[in-house]
This record gives C-alpha cells, sequence and structure tokens, in this order.
C-alpha cells in the first residue's frame, strides 16, 4: 500500500513538473518570437506568430487542475513579456540602470495584466467576444500608456513594422494603431489553427487550413503598394542641412562653450552651408553651456551677439537649435507652475529642453519639449511622489530637476513662410502627438536628438526608426540631427534617403519636399484606440455582469 502511494506521489510529481515545462515553453516561445520580431535587427513576420503560444498557454491553464489560474496566468505570462523586454529595450541600462530596471520590470507586468484579465473573460463570455474583449483591451492599453505619467510606449505592437515600411503605406489612415490590430488580429487567426495541431497532432492538416489565412497578411501588403507607387511626392522643396557633432554627452559636451560649439557648428557646415540654405538643425540639449539660457534676459549675453553675427552673415538660414533654458519665479509659499522646482533661498525655477529657431531679422521662436522621458527628465505624478523622494530624479549619470514643458506644440515658420515642426528625440514616437504639429501648419518634420546616452546599441536605431512611421503616418519628409548620429533625411513614404553612420562627425545636405495635405490619421489621430477603449468598456461591463456567462467558453 505505501509502495503504491509512494508511486502515485512520484506520478503526480512528473505530471506537474511536465506541466510546468510545458507552460514555460509556451510563455518563453512567445517572449522569444516577439523580441525577435522587433526593429531594427527581427523580421516584423514574426509578430504575426508571436502571441499564439502565450494566448494558448492562457487555454492550457484554464483547462488544467491549477488552482489559482489567474495567478499562473499572471505569472507565466509575465516571463514571456519579461523575455520581450529584455530583447528589445535592455540597452536602456547604458543611461539608468534604475530606468531600465523600472520600466522592464513594470511593462512586463502592464502587458500580463492584460492577459490576466484576458483569461478571466473567457470565463464569462464566448470565446470571439473574449478575443474581441483582448483585442479592444490590448488598444485601450497602448492608447493610455501613449498618455498617463508613466508612459513608455516603445514596445506598441504598431512599431514592429517600423522597419517594413512596403508594408504598412495605410499607416496614413489608420496610424501605428492599424498595425497593432493587424498583429491581434493574425495572431488569434493563428490560435485557432495552433489549437487544432495541439488536439489532433495533426501537423499537415494544420498548415493546409492556416496558409488561406495568409490573405489576410497579403491584403494590407498590397493595399500598401499600391498607395506607395500612386503617391506623387510635391514640387515644393527646401534645402536642410543636418549637423552631426559627435560629442560625448557624459564629460567632452558641457567642457564646451556655447561660442566653442558654434564655431565648431560653422567649421563642420562651411562647405555645405550657401545662400540658397534655408535650414540649418543641431542637435537636442546642443547649446547647453552653464545652466542654459535665461529666458527673462538671454538676448542681453554676449553670446546672443554671435548668435546674430552667424545670422548676419547668413540671412535667408534659420538656425533650428536644441538648447536648456530656464525661467526663474520670486519666493512663494505657492508653486508657480506645475513643474516649478524649489530654490533653497525660496525662490522658484522651471528648466525647459528647448529648441530655438534663430533667423537674421525675424523674431525668435521658442519650443519646450513636452513628452519627457519619465525618471530622466521629470518626476511622475510629483505631487504625490516629491514628498516622499525629495525634489530630485535619477538621471543618466547624476540628479536633475524636473523640467518644465507646455501644453500645445509650437510650429516655427521662416521668413518665406516655411513651417517646421521642432520635434524632440523622445517625442517622435507619439503618433497622435505629432499629428497636432502638422495640424498647425507644418510642411515638414525636424527631429533633434540626442542618443548618446544609449551607446550603440539598437537604442538609438530603434528611435531612428520609429521616425519612419511619422513620416508615412502624416505624409511629411523629415531632417533628423542627431549628436552621434543617425543623422538622416526620410521622405514622406518612410524611405531613408541620406543618413551618417553612428560616432561620425559631420553634416548631410538634401533637398527636402514640403507638404501641406492632411492625410486621414493627421485629422483624426488615434480613432481606432478610442473606438477599441469604448469597445473594451462596453465588454468589461458586460463580464462583470454575468449575462453571457452561460455561453463562455470555460
Amino acid at each position: 500500500m505505501k509502495q503504491n502511494t509512494f508511486s502515485l506521489t512520484l506520478f503526480n510529481t512528473k505530471k506537474k513538473s511536465v506541466k510546468v515545462k510545458r507552460f514555460l515553453v509556451l510563455s518563453l516561445s512567445s517572449g522569444l518570437l516577439l523580441g525577435l520580431a522587433w526593429p531594427t535587427y527581427g523580421l516584423a513576420f514574426f509578430s504575426f506568430f508571436g502571441l499564439i503560444p502565450m494566448l494558448f498557454l492562457v487555454e492550457e491553464i484554464n483547462i488544467s487542475a491549477t488552482k489559482r489560474k489567474s495567478l499562473a496566468v499572471f505569472l507565466y505570462s509575465y516571463l514571456g513579456f519579461f523575455l520581450w523586454n529584455i530583447i528589445t529595450t535592455w540597452w536602456i541600462y547604458n543611461s539608468t540602470l534604475f530606468g531600465a530596471a523600472f520600466a522592464i520590470v513594470c511593462n512586463s507586468s502592464f502587458y500580463a495584466i492584460i492577459f490576466t484579465l484576458y483569461r478571466w473573460s473567457l470565463t464569462r463570455l464566448p470565446r470571439v467576444t473574449s478575443h474581441l474583449f483582448l483585442i479592444s483591451f490590448w488598444m485601450a492599453f497602448e492608447k493610455f500608456h501613449l498618455n498617463w505619467e508613466f508612459s513608455w510606449p516603445w514596445l506598441n505592437l504598431g512599431n514592429v513594422f517600423s522597419e517594413s515600411i512596403l508594408w504598412i503605406q495605410w499607416y496614413e489612415y489608420t496610424g501605428a494603431f492599424g498595425g497593432t490590430l493587424w498583429v491581434l488580429l493574425l495572431n488569434l487567426i493563428g490560435l485557432k489553427w495552433f489549437r487544432f495541431y495541439q488536439q489532433k497532432k495533426d501537423l499537415k492538416t494544420a498548415i493546409k487550413g492556416y496558409l488561406p489565412n495568409l490573405i489576410w497578411i497579403g491584403i494590407p501588403i498590397a493595399i500598401s503598394l499600391l498607395l506607395y507607387q500612386t503617391d506623387q511626392p510635391s514640387s515644393k522643396e527646401v534645402e536642410v542641412i543636418v549637423l552631426q557633432p559627435n560629442l560625448d554627452p557624459y564629460e567632452e559636451k558641457y567642457l564646451l562653450s556655447n561660442e566653442q560649439l558654434l564655431s565648431m557648428t560653422e567649421e563642420i557646415t562651411q562647405d555645405y552651408l550657401s545662400s540658397s540654405t534655408d535650414y540649418l538643425l543641431t542637435p537636442e540639449g546642443f547649446l547647453d553651456e552653464g545652466t542654459g539660457f535665461n529666458l527673462s534676459n538671454y538676448k542681453s549675453s554676449p553670446f546672443y551677439s554671435s548668435l546674430k553675427k552667424f545670422n548676419a552673415k547668413h540671412p535667408k538660414l534659420s538656425l533650428v537649435t536644441g538648447a536648456q533654458s530656464y525661467r526663474m519665479y520670486p519666493p512663494s509659499k505657492e508653486l508657480p507652475s506645475p513643474t516649478a522646482n524649489a530654490l533653497r533661498s525660496g525662490g522658484w525655477y522651471d528648466v525647459y529642453n528647448s529648441v530655438f529657431q534663430f533667423q537674421d531679422k525675424k523674431a525668435d521662436q521658442l519650443y519646450h519639449k513636452s513628452k519627457l522621458v519619465v525618471g530622466v527628465e521629470y518626476m511622475p505624478y510629483k505631487a504625490v511622489l516629491a514628498p516622499l523622494m525629495g525634489e530630485f530624479l535619477l538621471d543618466f549619470g547624476g540628479t536633475i530637476a524636473t523640467r518644465g514643458v507646455q501644453e500645445y506644440r509650437t510650429v516655427f515658420q521662416n521668413s518665406e513662410g516655411v513651417k517646421t515642426a521642432p520635434i524632440v528625440c523622445y517625442e517622435s514616437i507619439y503618433g497622435a502627438y505629432t499629428t497636432e504639429y502638422v495640424r498647425k501648419g507644418a510642411q515638414f518634420l525636424s527631429i533633434v536628438t540626442n542618443d548618446a546616452w544609449w551607446g550603440n546599441t539598437q537604442g538609438h536605431q530603434q528611435l531612428l526608426s520609429y521616425a519612419r512611421l511619422r513620416a508615412i503616418e502624416n505624409r511629411r519628409a523629415i531632417a533628423r540631427s542627431a549628436n552621434t548620429g543617425i543623422s538622416a533625411f526620410i521622405n514622406a513614404k518612410g524611405e531613408i534617403t541620406h543618413q551618417l553612420a553612428y560616432a561620425e562627425q559631420g553634416a548631410l545636405k538634401a533637398k527636402v519636399k514640403l507638404n501641406d495635405h492632411l492625410t486621414f490619421y493627421t485629422i483624426y489621430g488615434d480613432y481606432l484606440a478610442r473606438w477599441a477603449s469604448f469597445l473594451f468598456v462596453l465588454l468589461l461591463c458586460i463580464s462583470i455582469s454575468g449575462r453571457l456567462k452561460d455561453k463562455a467558453s470555460f
């Protein structure tokens, strides 16, 4: 009797071990496939299958004898999403180890919560309705992730096609959320045949049954190719130079004065500048000597006189340059602005990551970066966290005050009436945000950035790649100036036409096409995500009510 009990216990232990291994393989397979799909080293095609093992894992846990099914789904899916995040965004640690850990751990948790609630929906809704629940929940979360104060939308699924621009010319109608919907639908279609194979062990029949569904990959690509062929470039253009100074952001950059940086600019671009040049772009935070430009009196500084002499030598030229700026406030018991930082003297100040446009005989124009990097440029939910953590943030190697923002987008206009959008670094991954510039008349997009904090990793390559999505969505050409690279020109189809290699000092000059037409996406923004959010709330209410529980899949 004891021998039989021991044998049964051993059998159950082995059975549990096999089940755990099976669950782990399914979870990690999804993480690996999603990671291998991601730009700029992956193949986007894998994204159409990346979630299938994880989706099947949820169903396996639902029919298993696991007692705490929701916890099991959370833990196993977390492992898969953690692997995805590690593969795609490990490079963040080059700038901040804490920031990397925070982003990867939290982002993985968010996606695991989506799958945990999806499992719950399968017990409350019919299978197809649960699939709609998952799609709408995922898209609603991506929209939320674009706008809350812990925003980190780097891995929004629509971004996966940033290197596959021939597939997604229709983003001018849907934006990147069209890509998210495409990926989710294809994975759910594939789930049916993956389930069939697991149950029947008939690979040939499963593949034969799935193949006709490849039409849902082919049709959007065919539409995209048609749009690619029929798009007509504008005849209006401007001549633009982008500077790539290649300065070490940790030390070298801060040893140079603004005067020296201006001299460097003239030296590097002297063979490119001519009387026909309309714009010269320098990177984000290029003029950062000392505490930056005091917005109250910077025009009285000796350096401003040097700037105006430079403008006078090139009267047609608009210099669009990144710079730090700040504004001082008198002592007060009340915050003078939501982002103000306290001084020991009792006064306050705001510091900005700004972009200026300087042109001869034209008023200076100014924009403050407003999509900031959480934990690096600002403290999220400052009113709550500041009393607990103090007036400092972990920086790329030091501490930094919360940076100020502005509530509206600014478009720069030169003396000839040409308008450009001054987009700063991280802002270029926000689709609907970029449309705000274009609706205000921007005829091409100027991106100024400093990606050197991440080193020569996928970080700077992915950020450049995401800019291609903004070009397609708005049909606007892009001029991009990056400190260490990659500086580039991108046309309205998302094609990179010119670029400088990473860590190379130099400049690029190109003719940039102008466009005044507004695309469907530019006008309506993330309408797919708004519809998805409404549908998610509706299905969540139905799930809670239990009205369809008797028709649930599990």
